[in-house]
């Protein structure tokens, strides 16, 4: 099967918690990750910080996230790997596609991201019209800026 799109690489991994300072310990104070950001959303229920490992086009986001209320939904806590983001070279085509091969995505569509790119979830559980999903793992597709994918291809060239 021929897939229109690749997927270039890790963009992000989420982590969730009820109390963003202690995941901020082990991962800002203890690994020295940087903070280059915060994001916060009530209708995703989010405040996070967004801190990041290694540099330039391979940079990954690595996102420290807790509720703003806990008894609300989503419940960005209760999963303590909330979800992974995959770069993408093309996203439209990934999601027409993927869509097509009975992928069953999150509400939304694809829409701006905290960090400004385009992305979109695939949903953790498949149904029964849409019998693929992320087998309890949200997934994040995002949409990969030029210099990202120019990065990813200058690096396969040598594998």
């Amino acid at each position: 099967m021929q897939r229109p799109f690749k997927v270039l690489g890790i963009q992000q991994i989420a982590i969730g918690g009820p109390d963003k300072n202690r995941l901020s310990k082990l991962w800002v104070d203890l690994f020295g990750l940087k903070v280059t950001g915060t994001f916060r959303s009530e209708g995703e229920n989010v405040d996070e910080d967004i801190c990041s490992i290694g540099s330039g086009p391979f940079k990954v986001e690595v996102d420290l996230m807790q509720p703003l209320d806990p008894d609300k939904k989503p419940a960005v806590h209760t999963t303590p790997l909330n979800h992974v983001g995959l770069w993408i070279d093309d996203l439209p085509v990934a999601v027409e596609w993927l869509a097509a091969q009975g992928v069953r995505f999150a509400p939304g569509g694809i829409r701006k991201g905290a960090a400004g790119f385009d992305i979109c979830f695939v949903h953790p559980k498949a149904s029964d019209d849409l019998p693929i999903g992320g087998e309890g793992v949200l997934i994040e597709l995002v949409q990969a800026p030029p210099e990202v994918v120019a990065a990813f291809d200058r690096l396969a060239q040598f594998n």
